[in-house]
């Protein structure tokens, strides 16, 4: 049984991050399961820090679009906007090229606020980074967004 409230195509969610940091580091919403999204990311010129590694803030950025994106599917985006209040990363083994996948899962789906884990994994399906995400559930116009 599918956990989302709106439904988006894989193209719509890729034509949506053009012209944003998502767009710029190249990051691409790859599958819509019943209850995960997952999205990869290249490991390049654009995600690398200094030392030649998978720069962690770029791990971070990957975690909490995938999150991100998944909450605001688990509301009716007519009345509700998700908004990140927190997240945390553990970075367990690096990467030097490739390209790296994220799935995002919810923990905790509730009214007011949404709890996500996102694992970040190489193309040899090893773990890289595991991250938890804190949404907050607002009505649409509290922000003004």
């Amino acid at each position: 049984m599918s956990i989302w409230k709106s439904t988006y195509t894989l193209d719509a969610l890729n034509a949506a991050s053009d012209n944003t940091l998502i767009g710029h580091l190249h990051i691409l919403f790859s599958e819509i399961g019943d209850d995960f999204l997952c999205g990869t990311m290249p490991v390049d010129e654009r995600t690398r820090q200094p030392h030649g590694l998978l720069h962690g803030g770029a791990s971070v950025v990957l975690a909490e679009t995938l999150g991100s994106m998944a909450a605001n599917m688990c509301v009716d985006r007519t009345q509700y906007v998700c908004v990140g209040q927190e997240i945390n990363a553990n970075h367990v083994r690096s990467a030097r090229r490739g390209v790296v996948t994220g799935t995002a899962r919810p923990v905790h789906l509730g009214g007011r606020t949404q709890v996500w884990a996102i694992e970040i994994v190489n193309e040899a399906a090893e773990l890289l980074c595991i991250s938890r995400l804190t949404m907050a559930v607002v009505r649409m116009g509290a922000l003004g967004v």
